[in-house]
């Protein structure tokens, strides 16, 4: 679908978006990609990977300036949207900027994207959107139904989004952290014991947001069936294969803003599912004749409780040294205080598992 097309990248300098035109790139016969964002430190990074590559044009832009988006959109086919403040304890202590990047930066996406004819833009949304306790949640919640509202108006322009949980890996979240703790203070912080949380690799979130480009007609929620893990046990198998017997665990707390665990399917969603094996897709309650039609021939399922990472199949500490070894993050360091992982990160943006 994306062969001699232009696609668009908010954010697209992140862990997403690196994996996401890795596989562009090697997959299709994409006419351009567009990477949009405002960080012109990782722009001009990933400039220096590609810079062979014509295909690429690198834009720096603010989705809080809906006029440079709508002069960036000119021409283009796709838009997956990815730009977003993501931290939760950033958003907590910023909450104002939160709405503004969150919530009216995906409103302003959403017009310049109709005022351009775009054909299909898909929001990359996340766990703690479902039944949001954070102000990260909050708005990644709003932004979602700011986007599938968008389809009850007469336009060109199809909206869907897709909902994941934790990648393996991503800037600054709980991996690299472990890891980074471990190396140089040999210990973990943990904030409770009982936390679980989803799991799953670049790859596959890659996958997720293709999946939604060749099934959405506009209004659709994807969810894929990810594993979840104790993060207990994610302490413990990095303890074993970079720490030593005198490496610790700490408990701190949970921080403001954090759930115990997290949720892609609510109790209030779990009747509108459509089961399509490795994905749940939620099909909008007003739905259009078009997508009835589309999807009257698939399996409907009703979950007996919400979708979480407590009740998903829970990877063991083996399952989870599996992946992380995949993706570099148990390798040793190269001497004490020095990290192999700096070989991992968006300077020379290899993207780990």
């Amino acid at each position: 679908m994306f062969n001699n097309s232009t696609i668009f990248i908010t954010g697209g300098t992140g862990s997403w978006g690196q994996e996401l035109v890795k596989q562009l790139l090697e997959k299709y016969n994409a006419k351009e990609i567009r990477i949009f964002s405002r960080g012109e430190n990782k722009q001009v990074l990933m400039q220096r990977q590609y810079e062979n590559n014509k295909i690429l044009k690198f834009i720096i832009g603010d989705v809080r300036d809906k006029y440079r988006l709508d002069h960036a959109l000119k021409n283009v086919d796709y838009v997956v949207h990815l730009a977003a403040l993501k931290h939760v304890p950033v958003c907590e202590d910023h909450p104002i900027e939160a709405v503004h990047t969150n919530v009216l930066g995906t409103q302003n996406l959403i017009e310049a994207c109709i005022n351009n004819n775009i054909k299909k833009v898909i929001l990359v949304s996340s766990d703690k959107a479902c039944e949001p306790f954070n102000l990260y949640g909050i708005t990644k919640a709003c932004a979602e139904k700011l986007i599938l509202a968008s389809n009850k108006v007469n336009h060109n322009t199809s909206f869907s989004c897709i909902r994941g949980g934790n990648v393996i890996g991503s800037s600054e979240s709980v991996i690299p952290l472990f890891r980074r703790q471990v190396i140089e203070n040999n210990e973990i912080t943990i904030t409770d014991t009982r936390m679980t949380r989803f799991i799953f690799t670049l790859s596959d979130a890659v996958s997720l947001i293709f999946k939604a480009f060749e099934k959405s007609k506009g209004g659709e929620l994807f969810v894929m069936k990810m594993p979840g893990m104790k993060l207990m046990d994610l302490a413990q198998a990095m303890i074993d294969e970079l720490g030593n017997k005198d490496t610790k665990t700490k408990i701190i707390g949970i921080r403001p803003g954090e759930k115990i665990h997290e949720v892609l399917l609510s109790k209030h969603e779990k009747d509108n599912i459509i089961d399509d094996e490795h994905y749940f897709i939620i099909l909008p309650k007003n739905k259009k004749p078009e997508i009835e039609e589309y999807y009257k021939n698939y399996k409907k399922t009703s979950l007996p409780d919400e979708f979480s990472s407590l009740n998903t199949r829970m990877l063991n500490k083996e399952e989870i040294k599996i992946l992380l070894r995949k993706g570099g993050w148990l390798d040793k360091p190269l001497a004490k205080g020095e990290d192999t992982v700096k070989h991992l990160g968006p300077q020379e943006f290899r993207a780990p598992l």
